[in-house]
């Protein structure tokens, strides 16, 4: 019942978000970004209130003060919710297919995400080297999802080759993220009460690593992290 509720208040509320601030569409970025953020600080207002959930945020001291790249592990669509809460006007790599749906799609191109093509390859790399580059130049953190897409908790993919890419053409750190929100939003959408969602930043990743050091060191890292936070808590 408390996750019908929850789904109730949560699509209601997007529905009213998406229709006030349809306006800024035609005006400067930084207000949709500043509707952005109001809302995702509402989504965890409401992940725990109606939820019945907590959110926990650890580590934002491993956040560099310049530019860098978020590289988060994804277990649910809480991950791309609550990121504008996070960090200061994201820049999110996104599937190309999500700018198709209405409304948001609008909001995620005037707003500057980073929409990727799997199928196009090269050209969708470089296009991703490009648009990380004029965010990083505007100050805005980049945030990839290594593995591509969502997992299961405790599940691991292949990390796609795109997040080296990254870490080799920018030459910035990257933050490791793990998270065990899969535990408490399943990919249904459905929420399970009474629990701690954790979002963990880790030490960053200095810039100047092979492939061969720095993958293996970002997997273990984030995929280590993420499976000691489904462990109980002691």
């Amino acid at each position: 019942m408390r996750s019908g509720l929850f789904k109730f208040a949560f699509y209601g509320w997007s529905t009213v978000f998406c229709v006030l601030f349809l306006p800024t569409l035609l005006l400067p970025r930084k207000y949709l970004v500043a509707g952005q953020t109001m809302w995702s600080h509402s989504v965890v207002l409401l992940v725990r209130i109606v939820g019945g959930l907590k959110v926990e945020i650890r580590g934002r001291e491993n956040i560099p003060a310049g530019p860098c790249v978020i590289a988060m592990k994804h277990q649910s669509a809480l991950d791309t919710f609550v990121l504008h809460s996070l960090l200061r006007d994201p820049a999110i790599v996104m599937k190309a297919e999500l700018l198709r749906i209405p409304i948001y799609g609008f909001f995620c191109r005037k707003s500057g995400m980073i929409p990727i093509d799997r199928e196009a390859g090269g050209t969708s790399m470089r296009k991703l080297m490009k648009s990380s580059r004029l965010a990083l130049n505007d100050d805005r953190p980049v945030v990839i999802f290594p593995e591509g897409t969502r997992t299961l908790p405790g599940e691991h993919r292949t990390y796609q080759p795109g997040i080296y890419g990254l870490y080799k053409y920018l030459s910035k750190p990257v933050v490791p993220v793990a998270v065990n929100s899969g535990l408490h939003w399943s990919k249904s959408g459905e929420i399970r009460p009474g629990g701690t969602i954790v979002f963990e930043f880790l030490e960053p990743i200095a810039p100047g690593m092979a492939r061969t050091e720095f993958l293996p060191l970002l997997e273990h890292n984030i995929e280590g992290a993420s499976r000691r936070l489904l462990l109980p808590a002691e």
